[in-house]
């Protein structure tokens, strides 16, 4: 040991901090918004009947909770009065028309005669001019009885106006009903909404036009599912308590009545997503990259440099610059423990050279 060469003290030991980088490059980015909002019925209907008698039948479908469609018999109403009024004013009509009838063989008759004397003047009496105007509005006064008794007879079958969720039903078979009176709820389930807030820093994103944008909608957890829908239009008013802009969102048939999608039930609350503007030359970098607006960077000399930058917006875990880098910007991934303006480092995975003096 006392004989064994001695270490070269002279050898430069290199203690530049070794750095992580990644090369930036600038691009078209779509902001995605995203919102919550509870779902609605477009419609919902307070169902009552508009001709009074008893109720003789009735869907079993017809209950709450249950599903009808658009046309589909509701309850019928008993129909012998209402049969026996369009009876009697079908021969009203017939009566009237053959008043009718009547009166305009006499008026020929009359012309007749005051053809046979042309140098006579004859009075529309005498020509029974009102007579007939007279018989003609009885006609139409017995027709216009005729489709009101049809009207009635049709309203004794009450159908459903739309593909209907049944909320609650009023009537059961034997119930004396009256017109006006109140027999059930429905939600309309062709269509559903959805009023969504937008925050003013995400309304700065929106598109120019939003109507006819599409959505998607999701519900996380335990029997989540993601449907498609479709922006409808802009309630126009920013609302006075929460300072924020309101979209209509649509969903066709939610109850997956006519297709094989999952069912968006009434009164959820779901999450939805639709594309805002596309920002132009957007650097999208990690949250963790970014401390108090500034980032750090390598330049070609591979000295440290810190950034101020300019965050438009936070998407998730990525914070999206419009100003402060450039394409050919190296970030720093992995920063020294005391970082400072001009330090010299070592970039990864890069053939190592010889530091400079103040490293020895």
């Amino acid at each position: 040991m006392a004989t064994a060469k001695k270490p070269d003290e002279s050898k430069q030991v290199d203690t530049r901090p070794i750095v992580e980088v990644k090369s930036l490059a600038a691009s078209d980015h779509q902001v995605l918004l995203t919102s919550y909002g509870e779902v609605r019925p477009l419609e919902h209907t307070l169902l009552a009947a508009q001709v009074s008698g008893e109720v003789v039948s009735w869907n079993k479908g017809f209950v709450a909770g249950g599903v009808v469609a658009r046309g589909e018999l509701l309850f019928t109403i008993e129909k012998d009065n209402y049969e026996a009024a369009v009876l009697q004013a079908e021969a009203e009509v017939a009566r009237a028309q053959a008043a009718l009838i009547e009166e305009q063989a006499q008026q020929q008759v009359a012309k007749d005669e005051a053809a046979r004397t042309p140098g006579v003047k004859r009075s529309a009496l005498f020509l029974r001019e009102p007579q007939v105007l007279s018989a003609k509005a009885a006609v139409k006064s017995a027709e216009a009885a005729l489709k009101r008794a049809q009207r009635d007879l049709a309203n004794c079958e009450v159908r459903a106006p739309y593909d209907a969720l049944v909320v609650s039903r009023d009537i059961g078979q034997g119930q004396f009903v009256s017109p006006g009176s109140k027999v059930a709820e429905l939600n309309n389930i062709e269509t559903a909404e959805i009023i969504l807030p937008i925050a003013g820093f995400d309304s700065a994103f929106l598109p120019p036009r939003v109507a006819g944008i599409e959505a998607t909608i999701t519900q996380e957890g335990l029997g989540g599912y993601s449907r498609s829908a479709v922006i409808d239009r802009d309630l126009g008013i920013v609302d006075s308590a929460t300072r924020m802009s309101n979209l209509v969102v649509r969903i066709d048939d939610p109850y997956a009545i006519h297709t094989q999608q999952p069912k968006v039930k009434f009164g959820s609350y779901v999450q939805v997503q639709f594309p805002g503007q596309t920002l132009r030359e957007i650097f999208r970098l990690p949250q963790e990259l970014v401390n108090n607006k500034t980032v750090w960077v390598v330049n070609k000399d591979n000295l440290l440099q810190p950034r101020q930058v300019t965050v438009v917006r936070e998407e998730d875990e990525f914070f999206l610059i419009s100003e402060g880098l450039q394409s050919s910007d190296r970030i720093v991934l992995t920063l020294p423990e005391y970082p400072q303006q001009g330090m010299e480092v070592r970039i990864a995975g890069q053939v190592n050279t010889s530091p400079s003096n103040d490293q020895l």
